[in-house]
């Protein structure tokens, strides 16, 4: 039987995600307002000719990549959720994953952070980045959500404001580490230590606009 071809529109998706892959070594080193569309291909394998094929402009592309690179970020605690077996472990399990995500892929949370800003004053940016951060908020209620049922306790506040405590931990840390290095880690684990508790209470769950 002969092997099955891949599709056009297959080739075209998967050569949009190899640009995508490129694209973030330049956009986590250089900053979105530093990279342009040409210094990307620049510092790819790609031509100039090539990516602006695939994409119209930078802000597509940087969508794109942004959106390529959340899309494999949002199971990043899923093991954590799942494998915890007491409240202890998952705080413990989830310090430790943050921890290492800053210092695996520092570059590309900058990014992030960078295009979230960046988001407040370009429309064009906004609708993606907004969806994005609301998949990343569906994400650590998940953390919080399972270590109120290890706890037997219930959220104390809805999903929007244990993902802005969360998350403000999580960037403090990102910058400082970029001067301080490894021992700002430490402190990310106990601090997420403190939060955690403070997250829910044994009373009535808070109303979660969210869901």
């Amino acid at each position: 039987m002969p092997p099955v071809k891949d599709r056009p529109a297959d080739k075209f998706d998967r050569r949009r995600d190899e640009l995508a892959e490129s694209a973030l070594l330049t956009l986590g080193e250089l900053g979105y307002a530093r990279a342009s569309l040409r210094e990307i291909a620049g510092n790819s394998p790609f031509s100039h000719g090539v990516v602006h094929y695939y994409f119209s402009d930078k802000t597509e592309l940087v969508v794109y990549s942004v959106r390529h690179y959340k899309a494999r970020c949002v199971t990043r605690y899923d093991a954590v959720v799942s494998d915890s077996t007491t409240p202890e472990e998952l705080v413990e399990a989830f310090a430790a994953k943050l921890a290492q995500t800053i210092r695996d892929e520092a570059p590309m949370h900058r990014l992030w952070y960078d295009l979230r800003t960046q988001s407040m004053f370009e429309e064009s940016l906004r609708e993606a980045i907004t969806e994005i951060d609301g998949t990343l908020q569906a994400m650590i209620w998940r953390v919080v959500d399972r270590y109120a049922t290890l706890s037997g306790t219930r959220p104390s506040v809805p999903a929007p404001t244990a993902y802005a405590m969360l998350d403000g931990l999580f960037q403090a840390a990102l910058l400082a580490h970029s001067t301080t290095g490894e021992p700002i880690l430490d402190d990310l684990a106990a601090q997420v230590r403190t939060v955690m508790p403070l997250l829910v209470s044994a009373g009535p769950v808070a109303q979660d606009p969210s869901r």
